[in-house]
């Protein structure tokens, strides 16, 4: 594996940014992550929010799920504090706080990998128009079957109601009008009450 990939491997996605983390660059120069970082406070102003960030403890806690940290932070071993992240032109802006030869060859090589990671992304295909007519096909397909199952539950409900409407009317009428008697037709014997 070439030193290009070697260090393709150790740029993250955070932010929205490409970023290489401080121990990850430290162990790049052949430095420690300590002296790394204190060579950037002496100049701090070289390094803006858009050049170099420290990670939250949610972001660290991403990472160290994603198993990009073996360690978390501890007084007995691990990191110490949250890791900073360096973008592209922090990376840029550490050429010149860092004098070493290895430095100054190592940042040409983390450019060279920006920049084919850059290359990688512009060169992914982008969504054809038949993708991109899939996707608004399949979405009016969602919103009228949504409208279909909407109409359907309000039939339902109508429905439900007129239904109930006739059960009440039936009751009403089984209630109020009682058949009228008959007039007997035919032969009838009379009662012995009727008979005196």
């Amino acid at each position: 594996m070439n030193d290009i990939q070697i260090i393709q491997q150790k740029i993250h996605e955070i932010r929205g940014q490409r970023v290489i983390l401080d121990y990850d660059l430290a162990e790049l120069y052949q430095v420690t992550t300590g002296n790394l970082n204190k060579a950037v406070k002496r100049n701090i102003r070289r390094f803006p929010s858009d050049f170099m960030f420290q990670l939250t403890k949610a972001e660290f806690e991403e990472l160290k799920n994603n198993l990009i940290f073996q360690f978390g932070i501890s007084r007995w071993g691990g990191t110490r504090k949250l890791p900073h992240a360096f973008t592209e032109q922090g990376v840029a802006m550490l050429s010149g706080v860092l004098h070493s030869t290895i430095a100054i060859d190592m940042n040409i090589a983390i450019m060279r990998a920006f920049v084919a990671i850059r290359h990688m992304a512009a060169s992914l295909p982008q969504p054809s128009e038949d993708i991109r007519q899939l996707r608004q096909d399949f979405e009016e397909l969602k919103l009228d079957i949504e409208d279909i199952l909407a109409n359907q539950n309000d039939i339902n409900e109508d429905t439900r109601a007129q239904l109930e409407l006739i059960n009440q009317s039936l009751a009403a009428l089984q209630t109020t009008h009682k058949q009228p008697r008959r007039p007997i037709i035919g032969f009838r014997i009379p009662a012995r009450d009727e008979k005196q």
